[in-house]
């Protein structure tokens, strides 16, 4: 019985991911800014916690 190539099924992982990646990223790069497809905010100031966002109310008097 044959053993099993464990390099041969890394090998093919690792191109379908970097395949994958590559992907992603032409179709994103399709994409135009400015366009309101974005996920991103200019309010990320919202998302942080207390204090970590160094703006208003920092507490360093």
């Amino acid at each position: 019985m044959a053993t099993p190539n464990y390099g041969f099924e890394k090998r093919q992982r690792e191109l379908a991911k970097k395949r994958k990646k590559e992907d992603k990223l032409k179709a994103k790069a399709e994409r135009k800014p400015g366009q309101g497809d974005d996920d991103h905010t200019d309010g990320d100031a919202d998302n942080a916690a207390p204090g970590e966002s160094g703006g208003e109310g920092s507490g360093s008097d």
